[in-house]
């Protein structure tokens, strides 16, 4: 199985109706993708300073689930209109579990 993680920040002025909507729009995708197996999303609850403001975690049965879900418009539309113009950082990572 493949565990995908992401970190995302926040610029400093993303409003509350723009980070809402990123929830929204990510919370729609296992619906669209059935290559997805677990999505669980949230944000941050403030309780170490220098934390991420933002986590996804997915996990797909192999990576070609993955190609999948990563490539896949609905995805890569959440991306463009709703993490793009509020993103200052990104880290992720993929990984064999």
């Amino acid at each position: 199985m493949i565990r995908h993680i992401v970190l995302l920040t926040w610029t400093d002025d993303a409003t509350a109706e723009q980070r809402a909507a990123v929830a929204e729009g990510l919370a729609t995708l296992p619906a669209l993708i059935p290559q997805l197996r677990r999505y669980d999303l949230g944000a941050d609850l403030g309780l170490v300073a220098d934390n991420s403001d933002f986590a996804i975690v997915a996990e797909f049965d192999n990576l070609a689930d993955y190609e999948v879900y990563r490539d896949h418009p609905a995805h890569q539309a959440v991306i463009a209109e709703r993490i793009k113009p509020i993103k200052a950082g990104r880290a992720a990572v993929q990984f064999e579990f």
